[in-house]
């Protein structure tokens, strides 16, 4: 497994990895993790990557992690 780029996004930490003939993205928040997989055919160069980083992705990531974060309180709690 290849490690392409890992960041820090405010409180999300993404890494991004190539294995398999994958990208593999995951983002982590606190005890919370989401993992994406995608061919590599269906990205054409490692700089396509950067929209998985940013726009409505990444706030559609955030939300989930929300929504993640209130089962796990009711859980809980």
């Amino acid at each position: 497994m290849r490690v392409v780029k890992e960041v820090i996004l405010g409180e999300i930490r993404v890494s991004i990895f190539s294995w398999n003939s994958k990208y593999i993205f995951k983002y982590e928040l606190g005890p919370m993790e989401q993992t994406f997989k995608v061919s590599e055919t269906d990205i054409l160069e490692e700089s396509e990557l950067e929209g998985f980083l940013e726009g409505e992705f990444l706030e559609e990531v955030k939300q989930r992690f929300e929504e993640m974060g209130a089962s796990l309180l009711r859980k809980l709690g």
